[in-house]
This record gives C-alpha cells, structure tokens and sequence, in this order.
C-alpha cells in the first residue's frame, strides 16, 4: 500500500500546497467556480491538441492547454469591473458550459473519446511519477514566491473588494488569473477536473468557516488537504475504487462534517440560551421530514426508501415480519449464497489484481478460466440480488399499511403539535 500511495499523496501535498492559498483569493473574491470554468477551458485546450494529433503528454498539448487557460484567465480579468451589465459569475458559467459543450464536441471526433472524458474528470493521479511530482513543485513553488512578491496588492483586490476596474487592478488581475491558469493547466494533466476544484474549494471553504486571519486559514487548508488527500486515498486502495473519484468525495465528506459540527455548536449555544425551546423549528422539520417519508412509503411503496433499507440492514427482522414464512426462508437461503459468492469474488479479485500489477503469475490459459470464472459468478450473484429485491418489494406493499401510514400520521401530527405550541 505504501509503496503504491507514496508517489500520489506526495503530489496530493503539492496540490495542497498551492491550491489552497488560490482558494482563499476564490472565495474572497466571490468566484467560486472560476476553477472550474478554467479547468474546462485548459482541458477543451488538450482536445483540441489531441485532435491535432498530440499524444496527451506531450510538450505540445500542454501548450495547447496553458494557452487556452490563460485566454480565459485574461477574459476574466478583463470582465472584472464594478456594476458591469453582466455578473462576472454569469461570465464564467458562461465560459464553462461553452467549453464543456465544445469538449464533447472535439472529443467526439477523437479517437477512444469517452476514455479521454473520464480521464479529464477524474484524472490519473495514482500513476504519477517523482518526476512529476518534482516539476509541480518546483513549478508551483515558483508561483507561490511570486505571489508572495506582490501579496500586498493582490491580498488587496482580493480581501479590499477593489473591483474599480483601473489599470493598475487590470494588470494585478492579469497577473493573478495568469498564474491562476498556469496552475490549473499543470494541475488537471494530472489530477483531472473535479479533484482539482475539490482541492482550490474544499479546503479553503472548511478553514474559512472555522478559523480566522489569512494564517491561520492557509495553515488549516494545508493540514485539511493533507488529511482529507491521506484518507481518501487509503479508501480507494481499500475498496478499489477509482482514486480521484474516491478523494473527492473525501473531500465532500469533510466539509459536511464540518457544517455538522458547527451547527451542532450553534444548537448547543442557543439550548445553552433560550433552553429546548431553541430546538422546535429543528424538531418540526424532522416531523416533516418522518411525516413524508411515511406518505412515500404509503403511496409508492415500490420506490426505493434509504431510510428502511438502512434500518433492515441494522435489524433484519423489520423485513422479515412482513414476509410469509417460506418466504424467510428463501430470504435467509439466498442471503447465505450471497455471502459464499462475494467472498469468492473477492479472493478471485484480489488474485486478479495481483496478476494485473505482477506480484503474481498466471499463464494464459489459467487467466482465461480465472475470467469465466468471475464472469459465471457474478451472473449467480446477480441473480441472488434479483430474488431478495423481489421479497423486498413483497414486504413494501405490506410495509406500506403498517409503517407507511401511521409515520405520515404522526409525523403530520407531531408537526401540527409543535406548530401550535410555537404560537
């Protein structure tokens, strides 16, 4: 594993590193998803380099890139004036939707396009190399010391909210954007679209909510990307997932936890203050929210409801008591061939990607039987989820008289309770 994840976590710290302080000038300024839009653009440059002809690692593409990212950063630079007929936020979706439009349409006429899409999105983070890795740091590491050069009209435009539109601010903001798209165009070659707005947001967005000072806040994006890239990459070599995907949704869960956690303080704070009392609008949205689960589960019972599914994972015996008893045997039968099948799958994946990596040998032949093996078996095993969704949905339609009605009931009951009390 570490031998594996050493390489990617080191080029998930370079991404930190720079990421992160760009995030706090996003966020001061108010364009959120400027990122975004210019990581599209650099990636509509490497289509366009592709369709050239330009294998995607090639000195060439990444021209094609950075000169379509600092086109759209200098657009951006220019748009950025005070009381300007349209929102530069509008701009920007603008440019990203266009973009992404003309990608699908470059990529279309490319060889192996959607392969190029997905590589774009989630990027190839988990085959880098050191000296990858070693040229975004020195490349980033010069970025960071020319904006530590000119922090103090930058940090300006930035916190001061200078948007007059004059010419000392347009060439501060060419210079800004600039360096903007320089750093995005290296970043999305390596890490992909979403991981690399994952790192400039996230980060940034939890110290903001959190902490206060530019220090302070920078100090925390880095320790927040450092742990949050760590984690992520652990889950993804764990489950074998896919490992950008995996590291963004990392990246998701964090900033959720922290949302939770500061509401929570918040809830304390005013219980602390105004007693239970403080707790009501809470509690009747959460009789509405039983309330309506309740009424989905009474008049579509077939839909799919998170919330049982999760409480029979936890106590099976909620399912169990709406089915006949030869249909808990079936259940119970199923459920333990389920369970055969999966570990088997699993020894034979693991045997699989040992042989893919080269920890281990197999001749031709042993490697075609080890694939019809997986292919038969996961035909059983879909077959076994088939039969327990069926006694699912016979459990629904009886569920739906005996937990679906009385939750919308005493959930709507619940809420007109509280509703009332409040007045």
């Amino acid at each position: 594993m570490i031998d594996l994840l050493a390489l990617p976590f080191l080029a998930c710290l370079v991404l930190t590193g720079i990421h992160a302080y760009l995030g706090l000038h996003v966020l001061a300024r108010g364009v959120i998803f400027v990122d975004l839009a210019l990581a599209q653009v650099a990636a509509l440059g490497l289509t366009v380099a592709l369709l050239a002809g330009h294998p995607p690692a090639s000195g060439a593409a990444y021209g094609y890139a950075l000169a379509f990212a600092i086109a759209g950063g200098l657009l951006f630079a220019v748009t950025r004036v005070r009381r300007a007929p349209i929102p530069q936020e509008a701009i920007i979706g603008i440019v990203y939707a266009v973009s992404a439009a003309l990608t699908v349409l470059v990529v279309d006429r490319a060889p192996q396009g959607a392969e190029r899409i997905k590589q774009l999105l989630v990027g190839s983070i988990l085959t880098v190399t050191g000296g990858d890795v070693a040229t975004l740091a020195a490349l980033y590491a010069a970025v960071g010391v020319a904006h530590w050069l000119a922090r103090g009209p930058l940090l300006a435009i930035s916190l001061g909210g200078d948007q007059t539109g004059g010419r000392r601010v347009l060439v501060w903001d060419a210079l800004f954007y600039a360096s903007f798209a320089l750093v995005v165009t290296s970043s999305v070659q390596l890490a992909g679209v979403l991981l690399v707005f994952a790192y400039l947001v996230v980060p940034a967005a939890i110290a903001v909510l959190l902490v206060r000072g530019v220090g302070a806040r920078l100090a925390l994006g880095w320790l927040v990307g450092a742990v949050v890239s760590a984690a992520g990459l652990a889950a993804s070599y764990a489950w074998d997932l896919p490992t950008g995907a995996t590291v963004v949704a990392a990246f998701g869960v964090a900033l959720a936890s922290a949302a939770a956690a500061l509401g929570a303080r918040a809830s304390v704070i005013a219980v602390r203050a105004h007693g239970l009392a403080a707790l009501r609008p809470a509690a009747m949205a959460l009789a509405g929210l039983v309330s309506l689960m309740g009424l989905a589960l009474a008049l579509f019972p077939a839909l799919d409801h998170l919330w049982l599914d999760a409480l029979e994972r936890v106590a099976p015996e909620v399912q169990e008591a709406f089915l006949t008893p030869s249909e808990r045997a079936v259940r119970r039968e199923t459920l333990e061939s389920l369970a055969r099948g999966e570990a088997q799958l699993r020894e034979t994946r693991a045997l699989q990607q040992d042989v893919q990596w080269g920890t281990r040998t197999l001749d031709a032949e042993r490697q075609e039987r080890l694939r019809q093996f997986l292919a038969g078996r996961g035909e059983l095993t879909a077959g076994d989820r088939l039969v327990l969704r069926t006694l699912r949905s016979k459990a629904r339609e009886r569920q739906r008289y005996w937990i679906g009605v009385p939750l919308a009931l005493a959930g709507a009951g619940g809420a007109l309770v509280l509703a009332r009390r409040r007045r």
